[in-house]
């Protein structure tokens, strides 16, 4: 196979999107409310005013369809997008494959993944509303980065609590969020209430990320000059990633392909996965495709594929509002794999409802088969992807090798939310045959 004519699109600095899409105003029916963990009411604003200030506050509750951008944030953003699709056509002809094979590659921003798309935006409005401080917890460290370089762009203190497997398995992530002049712990720690409680209950634990979001609201809601920062899992979250599936949708149309057949992202709390997707399943409910979106988990977190549709906490102590979404339930800690992004009990309630209305299939994908499917992505297309989108690139590669054997030639786009460079200790146990196949 000769390379195609095109083999990348790489957008105008003019064409990064000038808003934020919101599923929310297309969707059939009105999702469930997020409740108050007292009275089990729905939340009002004033429930989240301790730990969010009101800009976001009012992107959480929006049924507004477009929200704009602010310029601030366009000038951040144009840094690092629009972010390049890419055709993967060394990947097709390894495989020998009839599908055509695009990528949307958000790993070309500051600190390489596609979590500064929210980062920056939560800092600025923090910063409008008067915040010096934001708290925030992280898996694999892509999010407590993001958030470090955006405080630091905006001037604000920042305090993560890294997941322990990976603060102890990734150490070089907290040293990049210290190199933006972040304070980062391991969680669960000994710093606060909630930590110490959880170190009582399970002992010698990995953590995981519901243990260090419980830590990090606790500092925040103690302290009125801090906010709470999530990297994923709520509304305003999977707005700010919205960009992701706009620029895709323009790119896919200069490749002169008229839809995706399938989508497939990697699927955790749900940011990358509902912002590339999001405005792929616009235009399914207008209409003018059939685009199919699959998410991509991992057994070890399987919430989707084996958890319970129900109300549930966000994080383990039991300090988040309840939220209606897939979980496996707060006391859930995954096997300590290494797409620490994806190790988490629930799954995005905008996710999780669209999910549940049959808009979205879900499969989970096990550490190795993901390890392989990036081994080989690495060696046809140069790029070493993120632990976390080994698992969308392991759904695709079913998917193409199948095409070959139906003779069928579905147009396939992976989101490919990161680089992997940081996760080279994960490849180096996989290739010498030491990975266990959690």
């Amino acid at each position: 196979m000769n390379a195609p004519t095109k083999t990348k699109v790489v957008l105008d600095e003019s064409k990064i999107p000038t808003h934020w899409y919101n599923i929310v105003a297309d969707l059939p029916e009105a999702p469930p409310p997020p409740l108050h963990p007292g009275t089990r009411e729905p939340l009002t604003p004033a429930d989240l005013e301790p730990l969010f200030p009101m800009g976001l506050i009012a992107q959480e509750a929006s049924t507004e369809r477009w929200i704009e951008i602010p310029q601030e944030i366009r000038d951040i953003y144009r840094l690092w997008r629009p972010s390049p699709m890419i055709r993967a056509w060394r990947l097709e002809q390894e495989l020998g494959t009839t599908a055509r094979i695009y990528y949307k590659y958000e790993g070309a921003s500051p600190v390489g993944s596609h979590k500064t798309n929210s980062a920056v935006a939560q800092a600025y409005f923090n910063k409008q509303a008067g915040r010096t401080k934001l708290t925030t917890e992280t898996g694999a460290g892509q999010w407590g980065s993001a958030l470090a370089f955006a405080c630091d762009v905006f001037d604000l203190e920042c305090e993560v609590w890294q997941v322990r497997s990976s603060y102890e398995g990734k150490p070089y992530r907290h040293v990049l969020m210290e190199t933006f002049g972040a304070t980062v712990h391991s969680s669960p720690s000994e710093l606060t209430q909630a930590g110490r409680a959880l170190r009582e209950r399970f002992p010698d634990t990995s953590g995981s990320l519901g243990m260090a979001i419980s830590e990090a609201i606790e500092v925040a809601a103690g302290d009125p000059n801090a906010s709470y920062s999530l990297g994923s899992v709520l509304n305003h979250v999977l707005l700010h990633q919205s960009v992701i599936g706009q620029e895709a949708l323009l790119q896919l149309s200069e490749f002169d392909e008229q839809q995706a057949d399938v989508v497939y992202g990697c699927a955790g709390g749900g940011s990358n996965l509902g912002g590339l997707a999001m405005p792929f399943l616009r235009e399914n409910l207008y209409g003018n495709t059939t685009t199919r979106l699959v998410a991509c988990e991992p057994k070890a977190a399987p919430s989707l594929t084996e958890g319970e549709y129900r109300y549930d906490f966000g994080d383990t102590a039991g300090m988040t509002p309840l939220l209606k979404m897939y979980t496996l339930g707060p006391d859930f800690v995954p096997d300590p794999v290494h797409a620490g992004g994806l190790r988490y009990h629930g799954m995005a309630p905008l996710v999780s409802f669209v999910k549940h209305l049959g808009l979205m299939d879900a499969i989970a994908i096990g550490q190795r088969e993901a390890f392989a499917a990036g081994v080989l992505f690495a060696r046809t297309e140069g790029i070493v992807p993120a632990s976390e989108s080994n698992h969308a690139i392991a759904g695709a590669l079913r998917e193409a090798r199948q095409a070959a054997a139906d003779g069928t030639s579905p147009v396939i786009v992976i989101g490919v939310s990161g680089s992997g460079q940081l996760d080279l200790p994960a490849y180096s146990e996989f290739l010498a045959g030491e990975m266990a196949d959690s």
